[in-house]
């Protein structure tokens, strides 16, 4: 989720959608920081996870010639409205403040927002919960923007990354008291070597829809309607033949759409 884009060479590109030398060809994004299971690498620098497989299914029925590329998170707003990319697919949540310099397609997956925090140590997320600790959020997210919000006047200090790896890797090292991110990437966390001999979730947080949005969509230009109408029409698509469902199968055992 953060700078510029990554070469081919580094393993950032590959191509998507139906082939067809009609089709329209866009350059879609996701971020450059690994955030499994929706993005990451594996060892030959192929990206692979749900929402990649997601994009893909997206691409394909709407027709879409899509080169998929990797962005660094704080820039990739940037790089969209600059036009060096047409669309992002990065787990972006469809929120009022973004809508004043992107516009976004119909949502594709909604999910609470939780902590994540040390076993054994009680904390909530609240502000009475978290009063005095250190809470560690990834930069220019809805993370940041709603502990700074909600957790900023009691918390000791709200403490920002640039990735939640590293959010995540401090809170396994004692360096932090909670980290808040999407349930999915911290369920993840929690459950793999490093999370599940230090840390448990300790809850969703409040809902807020002004800062937290209502779910995540395909971002793209404020004049791309043409585009933004594509992708909505794909995500409607891939819901009603099955394909949505055959994917997320394989990562989830729930609903990731969401209400």
């Amino acid at each position: 989720m953060k700078k510029l884009l990554i070469s081919a060479a580094a393993g950032a590109l590959l191509a998507l959608g139906a082939g067809s030398a009609s089709a329209q060809a866009i350059k879609l994004s996701i971020a450059a920081e690994p955030y499994p299971p929706f993005a990451s690498q594996d060892a030959s620098g192929k990206w692979i996870g749900w929402e990649v497989e997601i994009a893909t299914a997206l691409c394909e029925a709407a027709q879409l010639q899509c080169e998929l590329v990797a962005t660094a998170w704080d820039g990739i707003i940037p790089a969209l409205t600059t036009k060096k990319i047409d669309a992002i697919a990065a787990s972006m949540s469809i929120t009022e403040e973004r809508k004043k310099e992107i516009d976004f397609s119909d949502k594709y997956y909604n999910t609470p927002t939780v902590i994540a925090v040390a076993k054994g140590s009680g904390l909530k997320p609240t502000p009475e919960g978290l009063a005095g600790k250190i809470i560690g959020v990834q930069v220019s997210t809805v993370h940041e923007a709603y502990a700074k919000k909600h957790f900023g006047p009691t918390a000791g200090e709200i403490k920002i990354y640039q990735t939640q790896d590293e959010a995540n890797a401090d809170l396994a090292a004692g360096r932090i008291d909670a980290t808040q991110a999407d349930s999915l990437a911290l369920d993840a966390f929690v459950a793999s070597d490093q999370g599940k001999a230090c840390c448990e979730i300790g809850g969703a947080v409040a809902d807020d829809p002004d800062v937290l949005g209502l779910g995540v969509g395909i971002g793209v230009r404020k004049d791309d309607t043409e585009l933004r109408d594509k992708f909505s029409a794909a995500i409607k698509t891939i819901r009603e033949n099955g394909k949505y469902e055959e994917i997320s199968k394989k990562y989830f055992n729930f609903d990731i759409y969401g209400g």
